[in-house]
């Protein structure tokens, strides 16, 4: 019988209140896929959100398999901690998912309360080898378990020629530094004055009303387009009308986003920071700038401009490492973490084995060969040998480097 034992996933499921999906949304649909899964929280208040997580575990506590949470940096670590707390309490296994760019800082600061969340999990899954090496440098069990996407969803436009459209896709927060694209663009205007920048994302933390105050003192109403928070249908077609993707961030893993721009093809210049030196290989599947350094951003994007050639291979490239990271290819490795078995497979396994079975009992070249007294008498080992694999060739079953187990049933009255 299949393992009915749920899987709880804590974290912020908010995108019903038109904040853009995170993680729980979209790995989420993909676990579902596996095993019994339920999610929390779609409270909006953070206290409600918390209390909503916490009693979501301890409602299932006896029948879960494990705990996902997603484990973010700054006020939202608290989510994390108190999960994690009430795991360890009632003894039931925890994954940390590795979220926060600014978990190092954790580590490094608040070692003690680290310990008390990464120590005792079952493993620590990191999106990326940067915090992988980060978490096991600082001594917690750490596994590297990339963000996934559907590739075939996303159609790829390669980018023989580039246009200054520029796209940029993020929450609008302080640690996404936004401000960076648009002062970017205001440098790359003066030697492409056709240049524009779409910003795709909702607002956060009140960063998006700093950028349009920046956008109006540059005078630029006419140059930058808010487009507020977009389906991702609505943000693949704005993609698509882009050329050259912009990722500012001051701290980041390893971002959905990024992935599926180099999904559809867009050339990517990104600053150089936490994971994305280890997504990227800088100069050949994208273009890598020091943090907040507007100058060499617009250098980057020119010498994409100005050459066929890179734009060209950054596309190809860009495509290229998007697959790998292909859902189809990343499942097994989830089926592998949280134990799930492969009940297709079981379940087909299970009616051949039936199948077989009935048959072989309903030859009648069996009948003589059991006892009234005794119905656990074995068949005769050769005679059962050859009958079974004549039985598995009329049900096309190929066991060529196999054997047939031979084993029998206990007697009975």
């Amino acid at each position: 019988m299949p393992d009915q034992k749920k899987i709880i996933y804590i974290g912020n499921l908010l995108v019903r209140h038109g904040l853009t999906p995170t993680s729980i949304s979209t790995l989420g649909e993909k676990l579902s896929e596996l095993a019994p899964l339920i999610q929390s929280s779609d409270k909006i208040n953070k206290v409600q959100r918390l209390f909503d997580m916490i009693f979501t575990i301890l409602r299932h506590k006896g029948s879960i398999k494990v705990v996902l949470i997603d484990t973010y940096s700054g006020i939202a670590f608290i989510y994390a901690f108190f999960s994690a707390m009430i795991c360890r309490l009632y003894g039931i296994n925890y994954i940390p998912i590795i979220r926060g760019g600014g978990l190092p800082e954790i580590l490094l600061r608040k070692k003690s309360i680290a310990n008390m969340v990464f120590l005792y999990a079952k493993i620590n899954i990191s999106p990326s080898k940067y915090m992988k090496l980060v978490f096991e440098k600082n001594g917690f069990r750490s596994e590297y378990l990339p963000n996934s996407i559907d590739v075939a969803k996303y159609n790829f436009q390669h980018r023989l020629r580039t246009s200054p459209k520029l796209i940029w896709v993020r929450s609008f927060h302080k640690v996404y530094n936004p401000q960076m694209a648009i002062r970017v663009l205001f440098r790359l205007k003066a030697i492409k004055p056709d240049a524009v920048l779409y910003m795709v994302g909702p607002e956060k933390d009140g960063t998006m009303r700093d950028c349009k105050n920046l956008v109006a003192n540059l005078g630029m109403e006419n140059s930058v387009f808010f487009t507020g928070i977009l389906t991702k249908e609505e943000w693949k077609t704005h993609a698509l009308q882009s050329d050259i993707f912009l990722n500012t961030t001051n701290f980041d893993n390893q971002p959905v986003s990024v992935l599926e721009a180099m999904a559809l093809g867009l050339p990517i210049v990104s600053t150089n920071v936490g994971g994305l030196p280890y997504l990227h290989k800088n100069g050949y599947d994208a273009i890598l700038t020091a943090k907040d350094d507007a100058d060499a951003m617009v250098g980057s994007i020119l010498k994409i401009l100005n050459s066929e050639k890179l734009s060209s291979q950054l596309s190809l490239r860009a495509r290229k490492k998007a697959e790998s990271f292909d859902w189809k290819k990343i499942k097994s490795s989830w089926e592998k973490i949280l134990n799930i078995k492969n009940d297709s497979c079981v379940n087909n396994n299970e009616k051949i084995n039936k199948n077989i079975y009935r048959r072989y009992m309903n030859e009648r070249i069996f009948g003589k060969k059991w006892s009234n007294k005794n119905i656990g008498n074995l068949i005769i080992h050769q005679e059962k040998l050859t009958i079974s694999k004549q039985l598995l060739k009329k049900n096309e079953i190929n066991l060529e480097n196999n054997k047939i187990l031979d084993v029998g049933c206990a007697g009975g009255d």
